[in-house]
């Protein structure tokens, strides 16, 4: 293996975990901030209302991206293991 195939395979282990996590870190961010922006409004500094909606938003978003995201990752390790031999030698 040589240095640009190494390189070359960590930037697409590293893309296809950025395109799998984003979704999900996307509605927890922007739950977050909508959450943030009730809380500062009312005046309301409870720490646990923040989690609650976030971790609902979160599974409905894996439940709604989730087949997509186990397409993708399926995807990275059929390539990765059909190109074994490579890796290999």
């Amino acid at each position: 293996m040589t240095y640009e195939f190494v390189v070359s395979l960590a930037e697409k282990g590293i893309y296809t975990l950025l395109l799998v996590c984003g979704p999900l870190l996307g509605i927890a961010l922007a739950v977050g901030l909508i959450i943030s922006i009730f809380q500062a409004t009312t005046q309301i500094q409870e720490q646990t209302l923040a989690f609650v909606p976030k971790i609902v938003a979160v599974l409905l978003g894996l439940v709604f991206f989730g087949p997509w995201m186990l397409s993708r990752l399926l995807t990275f390790t059929t390539e990765i293991f059909a190109n074994l031999s490579q890796y290999i030698r």
